[in-house]
């Protein structure tokens, strides 16, 4: 009878200690919380002067804080992260709104998405030309209609009849963009009579990694993640990335995590990047850390791919994981702390 008080007495104690565990995942690392991104890619310091660098830090800054003081006044993580995007949208630094590359044809072509986790419903737009925020209209297609992707003409038609602003398609031309375009027109024409391999510009390699994107955790515990980009210099045939797909660019799950992603497309899309991180945090019991880790550094860099994510999780841990070189991201937790980095460090 004492052998088996001992044993029952040490079962209780394994219990309590088991869930002390689940108790310590469940605390509140942050109340609410804000994450954005504006890009992954090949970004060397020393490709990078003290002036332009100032630039993409100062610009990351100032959209999270537009966020943070949204989450920080008892807003909504969708107005937190719809606002934050905007900022970034209407700069010239990143590709996406008006600083967006440009395609084969020598126009520009936008995508975004929007999640939203407390009920999954979602909202994206791609190819369109001529919406100055893409991100409020992605916003309204999971809002204002039955639906979740609308494309190109339809999807601009469709923003017009909800009242956003709709500008003239050259509100989007910048002259780097274009000049990285001719560059890359170049660079494809002497492949061909050449069949040349090596070659490197910043622009053009990195054009595939310039999406914008944000994460936000507010005072209720929603999550919602939103992605805007320009795609790809040189696109054709009206290609159409990751950005606006849900599950691969944009995820959100108040049970789990929100995603937004940057790279390589192509390859976020076949390896379902953003809704992968939710899933293996909810059916094999992963961290945040873990998750992104997992999927980043293993399964999509084996698959051939590149770039990166930002992730928030329901207890407002954060974190960026990218394969490349660099990654333009920033981060503010409830106390207001701000982080703010570009390089891989």
């Amino acid at each position: 009878m004492k052998k088996f008080s001992i044993i029952l007495a040490v079962m209780i104690a394994c219990l309590g200690c088991k869930e002390e565990k689940k108790s310590a995942k469940k605390i509140k690392v942050n109340e609410f919380a804000i994450i954005v991104h504006g890009g992954a890619g090949t970004i060397l310091k020393k490709n990078m002067t003290p002036e332009k660098e100032a630039a993409y830090k100062a610009k990351l800054s100032e959209a999270i804080r537009v966020g943070y003081d949204i989450l920080k006044n008892g807003g909504t993580s969708m107005d937190a992260v719809e606002k934050t995007i905007h900022i970034l949208e209407d700069s010239p630094l990143f590709n996406a709104g008006k600083g967006a590359v440009f395609t084969h044809e020598g126009v520009n072509e936008l995508d975004a998405s929007i999640m939203d986790g407390s009920n999954l419903n979602a909202g994206a737009v791609a190819g369109v030309k001529d919406v100055k925020h893409p991100i409020s209209a992605a916003r309204l297609v999971m809002t204002n209609s039955d639906h979740v992707l609308l494309s190109r003409e339809g999807a601009s038609q469709f923003a017009k009849e909800q009242g956003l602003e709709i500008v003239d398609p050259s509100y989007f031309y910048t002259e780097r963009r274009y000049r990285s375009l001719q560059r890359a027109l170049d660079r494809e024409s002497k492949k061909k009579a050449t069949k040349e391999t090596a070659f490197y510009d910043e622009d053009i390699n990195n054009s595939k990694f310039g999406t914008v994107g944000c994460v936000a955790l507010d005072k209720n515990g929603n999550i919602v993640a939103g992605t805007s980009t320009g795609g790809m210099t040189n696109k054709r045939w009206s290609r159409i990335g990751d950005s606006p797909i849900i599950g691969a660019g944009t995820y959100a799950n108040n049970a789990t995590c929100g995603v937004s992603s940057t790279g390589w497309g192509e390859y976020f899309i076949r390896a379902m990047v953003a809704h992968d991180v939710s899933a293996l945090m909810e059916y094999k019991g992963m961290s945040l850390q873990e998750a992104t880790h997992e999927v980043i550094q293993n399964k999509l860099t084996k698959l051939g791919g590149t770039g990166g994510i930002i992730a928030l999780d329901k207890s407002g841990n954060m974190q960026f994981e990218f394969n490349t070189a660099g990654m333009y991201r920033a981060s503010m937790n409830d106390k207001g702390e701000l982080t703010v980095k570009i390089y891989k460090d």
